[in-house]
């Protein structure tokens, strides 16, 4: 497992040169790609680590240089986003009604469950939109509001909202920035940078319920 995640992570820091090859050997398949990797990221609970925000700025990036529609990209990645949050919710509430013990799943560790409860104590239903930016809670973030009874009405609009902010912003990231040959010339850094950026909220809140506890005791 780990020579597989390690394989996986090299591959996406150098996602731009992949992604390139792969549209010129199989062109218009690979919107059906991109589309299950942001659909399997949101919408399956224990695939928490696919780069969905790198992937985001890399494709529009892409976009820029003509290797994408951009609106072709933009609805097709906005409706994996929404039905994958709404497969994960159904889950959640799956799971809550049947009483399956979280336990028993495999991949879904009882820390990372914690980490999306204290998103959702600390901002409530405006969980479902900030977390799109937090990898490991963008994928729990609707399987949670799902355990916690969260109106299906409520996380649907609090889900059409987050995805329409997620993937527009970074598409729209990288289209406009993409280009710049500082950008162009060292994607990696900026791939490192996105995914810094995005865990950097789980990383705080990891840290101040170290100093709640060390308070405490």
């Amino acid at each position: 497992m780990h020579e597989f995640l390690t394989l996986l992570s090299a591959w996406f820091l150098h996602l731009d040169v992949h992604l390139s090859e792969l549209v010129a050997a199989y062109g218009y398949w690979i919107y059906l790609l991109l589309f299950a990797v942001i659909f399997i990221e949101t919408g399956v609970v224990i695939m928490p680590f696919l780069p969905g925000d790198s992937l985001l700025f890399i494709a529009g990036a892409l976009a820029a240089k003509g290797l994408f529609d951009p609106w072709i990209l933009f609805f097709l990645l906005l409706t994996a986003a929404i039905t994958g949050d709404a497969l994960n919710f159904a889950i959640g509430t799956y799971v809550r009604r049947k009483a399956v013990d979280t336990s028993r799943i495999p991949f879904l560790k009882a820390e990372h469950i914690a980490l999306t409860q204290q998103f959702f104590e600390r901002h409530g239903g405006k969980t479902i939109i900030l977390a799109r930016f937090v990898p490991i809670v963008r994928t729990l973030a609707p399987f949670v509001a799902a355990l916690g009874s969260m109106p299906a009405r409520v996380f649907f609009m609090y889900n059409v909202v987050g995805g329409l902010i997620w993937v527009g912003s970074l598409l729209l990231a990288g289209y406009l920035f993409g280009n710049i040959p500082w950008v162009s010339n060292n994607l990696t850094i900026v791939v490192l940078g996105i995914v810094f950026l995005s865990i950097l909220p789980g990383i705080i809140a990891w840290l101040r319920t170290l100093g709640r506890r060390a308070g405490k005791a």
